[in-house]
């Protein structure tokens, strides 16, 4: 290359083509192609724009809008040739406009910058997939909610410290999970509609001297209104970092999930089957049945995480307004959303395809003095027992069925009397775990009928389009 070759793409400006070092830093093309779709939306809505303001002619923005309709099929089929000496998705759109339609590809990016263009077809992927992942958490809800209206009374231990604390349903435990993504999804919604507004207009960061008008393009765009503030426009990136710490807490309420499911799933637990459909094998030990599906769920949180991370480090020290730095948001978001959305099918998929073991569930809800507290409780309620006194005298029967090697409902009723002699046959009703499991009545409590009635609000909510319940 010699310093008399022209750089066509930046212009006058630069006589002498990029250094090969420069092309593999500087170019983009590689991953921001997936902004196609949006990128022509875009182009599209500001060439209409300008020929209503009178910028360009109506013949000269129809020959765009074909031209671009043009594009759109050719990307569709395949056939579109995404140069990197081109640089970035806006230059290739751009180039090959020019093949098509001639002088008046050029009037396109009248009155706009590629940094107001990234900025809004960014906006507008994240809102696309926001909408995207929405519809797979609702997926996932359903999926839990109508295994959980199945479960309603299937026994199962609760933990804290993954000690057996108390009984609860399955049903109860799978529509924690409900109330969680219910969250998640009300995150995302929350994200949705503050990166709601359009950039486009800002032109590099100080707005443009031509008449055009923003409401027309945020309209056409489905946006809520035209950013306030040019330099802003340009250079914020708070709606990705948003979306991502959305996702990085919907990941870990996953992983939770993910974790359950390989910790039920091994023999020493035994609480869940899943089929071949989500598991897999081992090469040497023909015994295995992993579940590798959950595993691989319970890993995205790393990735998803880490994009946030990552992204929050890009942006922490930039000036306003527009930086090169900014071409790290993509990539990162990019693979922390794929990662999500493949992760939340995953689940839904184990949430369909797992069934409970409910003997073994049952079980393990009766060992470990799980019905401790509802001896508590019925000391205080039918002696009048002070709750610290009466955690005292229950401790000590507990000590003494360890002694014997029985359970509490299995202690002879003398042997509870002589720690109390108040003590009667009536304490037998709530010491077994179906009857404590249906005395948690209180609002959000793990009985059955609250269990199945909840089920029952969640599945009517959802399945009619309801957002969070």
């Amino acid at each position: 290359m010699t310093s008399e070759t022209s750089n066509k793409m930046w212009g006058g400006r630069f006589a002498m083509s990029p250094a090969e070092i420069m092309e593999e830093i500087n170019a983009s093309i590689g991953f921001d192609k997936a902004l196609a779709p949006q990128d022509i939306r875009g182009s599209k809505a500001h060439a209409a724009m300008l020929a209503d303001a009178g910028i360009i002619t109506k013949a000269d923005s129809e020959a765009i809008i074909a031209g671009l309709d043009r594009i759109v099929a050719e990307i569709a089929a395949g056939t579109f040739d995404f140069k990197r000496s081109l640089e970035d998705v806006h230059m290739n759109v751009e180039s090959r406009l020019k093949d098509i339609a001639g002088t008046p590809a050029g009037r396109l990016h009248t009155a706009r910058s590629r940094n107001d263009q990234v900025a809004t077809d960014f906006r507008l992927w994240v809102r696309d997939e926001i909408d995207a992942i929405d519809q797979g958490l609702l997926a996932l809800q359903i999926a839990l909610a109508r295994k959980a209206e199945a479960h309603a009374a299937t026994v199962m231990p609760g933990f804290t410290h993954l000690q057996p604390a108390q009984p609860v349903t399955f049903g109860h435990h799978l529509l924690a999970y409900v109330e969680m993504i219910a969250r998640d999804r009300g995150r995302f919604a929350d994200a949705r509609k503050r990166l709601n507004e359009c950039p486009l207009g800002s032109a590099a960061l100080a707005g443009t001297s031509f008449p055009i008008d923003r409401h027309q393009t945020a309209a056409a765009l489905g946006f809520d209104r035209p950013m306030s503030n040019s330099l802003d426009g340009v250079s914020d990136r708070d709606f990705a970092l948003e979306t991502l710490a959305a996702a990085t807490i919907t990941a870990v309420h996953l992983s939770r999930l993910s974790e359950e499911i390989v910790i039920w799933m091994t023999p020493q637990f035994g609480f869940i089957k899943l089929t071949d459909k989500f598991t897999t094998g081992s090469s040497i030990m023909p015994q295995k049945r992993n579940p590798d599906a959950a595993e691989l769920s319970r890993a995205k949180v790393g990735r998803i995480a880490g994009a946030f991370q990552s992204l929050v480090l890009v942006m922490k020290g930039l000036p306003l307004a527009y930086s090169k730095d900014m071409q790290e948001d993509k990539e990162v978001t990019f693979d922390a959303i794929a990662s999500l959305k493949l992760a939340i099918a995953a689940m839904s998929g184990m949430v369909d395809d797992l069934e409970p073991v409910a003997a073994a569930m049952r079980a393990a809800a009766g060992r470990g003095f799980s019905t401790a507290t509802d001896l508590a409780d019925w000391l205080v309620r039918e002696l009048k027992m002070p709750f610290r006194e009466a955690h005292h005298v229950t401790g000590t029967i507990v000590k003494l069925a360890e002694t014997q090697g029985v359970d509490l409902d299995a202690l002879a009723l003398e042997a509870m009397q002589k720690v109390e002699p108040r003590i009667t046959a009536d304490v037998y009703s709530v010491l077994s775990v179906e009857n404590s499991v249906k005395s948690r009545v209180s609002h959000g409590g793990t009985a059955p009928q609250n269990v199945a009635k909840m089920a029952r609000g969640w599945l009517e909510c959802l399945e009619s389009g309801g957002s969070t319940g």
